[in-house]
């Protein structure tokens, strides 16, 4: 068994996760969150604010801190969209060397990818979809995960993988600014923004058969397959991760406090998705900041990230989802491991970390 920890750097929330590994199964995995915005003002700047970085950077002391301290002996750390979009990443990437890490931003094929291997592991040798709502992007994977009796994932079927410029800061930006009530107009720029984004990344047709290359979409660049130049067939289940979708169940639930394990594999409707934006589009930022099940942080942004759950429902053809507290971190803890030397150190996504020493 290795103990590692994996820091994710993502627009909106840096996390810290502490996970046992043996044999690609994740044993345990403890998680940590802080909000710290990484990439407010990115859009009309096309840089990171020194003050985000400054945020980031304490945030990291923190984690780094609090593995060591639980005995973490590895640790990795990746950056996601924010730093993928801005001209300046090398600045913070600078500052995250110093403290002694090896930090990578990861394009978003690797992103999706580890985010299915993470949460496919509940849906055993079912044909998923997984959707990475971040603050960003959407990460959309498709494929199956077969996991043998004793739970150790043995085989990864991944057939198709795509990033979409969809993410609940990027929206807030560019359609849904300052600190009002939504108007109707605000919002419609809101689902179009969205909308032409999915309908452009999504491999298959509105009655879910695979799209073809005559179709012009280009999603199908990023398919993986032996046939590049087909789509693939809707899947029955679709499976949302990230900090907009659990906090609409927790919203929606009333949870206080937060209650991951109610969370966890819980359903959200369309119906109830459009209940909420109607509700939050009525409030300012600062009367949603007081609302029973969200983090005060995630105010500014909450509206947006709804907006974009309901058109990526939409636009994929599901009127419910599953909701997965299961996500980025598992797969990436996975991968960790393995190049630390688990799992005789092979990768299921083909792509391994830069590890740490933390001892």
């Amino acid at each position: 068994m290795i103990r590692v920890a994996s820091i994710d750097i993502g627009t909106v929330s840096v996390r810290l996760a502490v996970a046992d590994v043996e044999n690609g199964k994740v044993l345990r995995c403890a998680k940590q969150s802080r909000i710290c915005d990484l990439g407010e003002g990115l859009a009309s700047s096309g840089k990171l604010s020194q003050a985000a970085c400054e945020r980031v950077v304490a945030t990291v002391d923190d984690y780094l801190s609090a593995a060591k301290g639980a005995g973490a002996t590895r640790a990795c750390c990746t950056l996601t969209s924010a730093a993928r979009d801005a001209s300046n990443s090398n600045d913070l990437i600078c500052e995250l060397e110093n403290r002694g890490l090896h930090p990578e931003v990861i394009p978003g094929r690797v992103e999706g990818s580890l985010t299915f291997l993470g949460v496919a592991r509940d849906f055993p040798g079912q044909r998923i979809v997984v959707a990475d709502n971040g603050g960003g992007s959407t990460e959309l994977a498709v494929g199956s995960l077969a996991v043998s009796v004793e739970g150790v994932p043995n085989n990864l079927n991944l057939e198709f993988v795509r990033s979409s410029d969809v993410g609940c800061r990027r929206v807030t930006e560019q359609c849904l600014p300052g600190d009002g009530p939504a108007t109707e107009a605000m919002l419609a720029d809101a689902r179009s923004f969205c909308d032409t984004r999915f309908e452009a990344d999504i491999p298959w047709h509105e009655d879910g058969s695979p799209r073809s290359s005559q179709d012009g979409t280009a999603a199908l660049a990023d398919y993986r397959g032996d046939n590049p130049s087909c789509g693939v067939a809707r899947p029955t289940r679709l499976v949302a991760v990230g900090g907009t979708v659990t906090s609409l169940v927790a919203i929606d639930a009333a949870l206080d406090p937060y209650d991951s394990s109610f969370v966890h594999l819980h359903e959200l409707t369309a119906q109830q998705v459009d209940g909420l934006i109607d509700m939050l589009a009525q409030l300012n930022v600062e009367e949603r900041r007081h609302i029973i099940g969200l983090q005060a942080k995630r105010a500014p942004v909450i509206l947006a990230g709804a907006v974009a759950i309901r058109e990526l429902m939409r636009t994929t053809g599901f009127d419910r989802l599953t909701v997965s507290e299961s996500d980025l971190l598992f797969g990436l803890s996975a991968v960790a491991a393995a190049a630390a030397g688990d799992a005789e150190g092979v990768s299921p996504v083909n792509w391994l970390p830069q590890l740490t020493c933390l001892s």
